[in-house]
């Protein structure tokens, strides 16, 4: 398993594909369950922000996630939406005091502090993160 995609219709039900594709990559991988736990989040709040903000729960658009291994022991997932994308640079500090009780806006900044490298591409409405799991 060095590569899969799979793709699914908007919907929050369908977080689960995410989950069992994680659940797979790190089995195979013997990935530490610490790190499962990091990958597990970050993938699925790509995948929920894809969902909700970038198809705006739009079932006709999709999502798909890319899975990659590279050969110096790093899992690359990207997750992309047919959406718009968005100025992830403009995105407001969730650790700043006016925006702590806020509900949104923490999926991004778990993204970033849980992966080891993260980057956006066309326009936003791609995510890559890459975990080095050795």
């Amino acid at each position: 398993m060095n590569s899969q995609v799979v793709s699914f219709s908007s919907s929050n039900d369908n977080l689960v594909v995410a989950e069992k594709l994680v659940d797979d990559v790190c089995r195979h991988y013997k990935v530490d369950e610490d790190f499962y736990g990091n990958i597990l989040i970050a993938v699925t709040e790509a995948v929920n922000n894809a969902i909700n903000h970038g198809n705006r729960l739009d079932p006709s658009k999709s999502v798909t996630i890319e899975f990659v291994a590279s050969d110096n022991h790093q899992l690359h997932f990207t997750v992309k939406d047919q959406g718009m994308g968005f100025d992830y640079n403009a995105l407001p500090d969730p650790t700043d005091p006016e925006n702590i009780d806020k509900i949104s806006g923490r999926g991004v900044f778990l993204m970033k502090n849980l992966s080891d490298e993260l980057r956006f591409n066309d326009s936003g409405s791609a995510v890559e993160m890459v975990f080095c799991v050795n």
